[in-house]
């Protein structure tokens, strides 16, 4: 049975590292976790503890600062390595945090450092085209170093379930997340606003997050708009089922032009019909299939968004949505384990036996 490598601090638990590890375990990989204690001695203390030899060493998403020890140890054993990195650390403290001016000092050091971690691994794994086109140009990778795997939704966990709904109740449009800039919950509040007047639609903005306190404070006043915190991330699918329209993002920044989120491919998953803002990361193969679903609108626009809740809250429930339909088409687990496999390949890899 082939191996590989988990190598860094990352959390398990998270969606995409649990979708990856599905997908290794299913392709017949066996994993072996690596936690070093120190990041940047991470490969000293694989020689010490004898870390056994492995196909692939797999660095998880968001570990940046385990790329450069798993990388000289890799080299020494004749490793492949693989990065999943999702997020570019330059980018985030650069257009997201707004940590440092796109021409600073302090941005361009961060961008050297993020362009020698990518190019020093074999394969740099992206969760969507754009993204990829970003990382290969900003960075200046080879294409053929490059691969994307959809972040998709954990199965059987988000699936289809039946909730109980009166015919009569109000349509339900909920927003979930931890309130963050890209998100644009403030387009959701403001599309709220618009439908006030139309009190059989109902918004639900569920979540945490330091922002949080500014939206409540946004949508004062208005009885239409609810918030509910987290829950358990096992729960999420029945909340999700109790919606009849799942928000995705709104947010106008050059990351969520590039991303799919979480929350639409679990929702998609779920059969619930999404609203998010228009992207180039979603597949175009069959527009009609894909609109069935998934409504997209212009970024940062509230009047679009009210009036895209407002079409499909006049629809009868059963009318509504193909939407588990779009999710199996292009996201489902399937989908996932062929794009894997092709990184997998180009890297000179193939499944195991499961």
């Amino acid at each position: 049975m082939p191996k590989v490598i988990w190598w860094g601090h990352s959390d398990l638990n998270y969606s995409r590292n649990r979708i990856c590890r599905q997908l290794l375990q299913s392709l017949g990989y066996e994993l072996i976790d690596f936690s070093p204690h120190i990041s940047a001695l991470a490969d000293i203390e694989a020689h010490l503890i004898g870390l056994p030899l492995a196909d692939l060493v797999w660095v998880p998403c968001f570990r940046h600062r385990d790329v450069v020890a798993a990388t000289r140890w890799a080299r020494q054993k004749h490793i492949p390595v693989l990065f999943d990195p999702l997020i570019s650390a330059w980018q985030k403290r650069v257009y997201e945090r707004r940590k440092y001016a796109a021409g600073s000092a302090a941005a361009q050091r961060w961008l050297a450092r993020e362009i020698r971690w990518l190019q020093a691994v074999d394969m740099v794994l992206l969760d969507t085209e754009p993204q990829r086109q970003m990382f290969i140009q900003r960075f200046k990778l080879e294409p053929a170093k490059t691969a994307c795997v959809y972040v998709g939704a954990e199965q059987p966990l988000f699936a289809p379930l039946a909730v109980v709904k009166q015919p009569s109740g109000p349509v339900e449009v909920l927003f979930y997340g931890s309130f963050i800039a890209l998100h644009g919950v403030n387009t959701v509040i403001e599309a709220a606003r618009l439908l006030a007047g139309q009190p059989h639609i109902q918004w639900v903005l569920l979540g945490e997050g330091s922002a949080k306190a500014s939206a409540q404070q946004q949508a004062a006043g208005l009885t239409n708009v609810s918030f509910e915190s987290s829950v358990p991330y096992a729960q999420l699918p029945r909340r999700i089922a109790q919606a009849d329209i799942v928000l995705g993002v709104f947010g106008d920044s050059q990351k969520s032009s590039q991303v799919i989120p979480n929350k639409v491919f679990q929702a998609l998953a779920c059969a619930r019909p999404v609203i998010t803002r228009t992207s180039l990361a979603y597949p175009t193969e069959d527009s009609r299939l894909l609109k069935g679903g998934l409504v997209q609108i212009e970024a940062a626009n509230p009047v679009a968004l009210a009036q895209a809740v407002a079409q499909w809250a006049s629809c009868s429930r059963e009318q509504r949505s193909p939407a588990r339909a779009v999710y199996d088409t292009y996201f489902s687990e399937v989908k996932l384990q062929q794009q894997l496999l092709a990184a997998l390949a180009s890297m000179g890899l193939s499944a195991g036996q499961a």
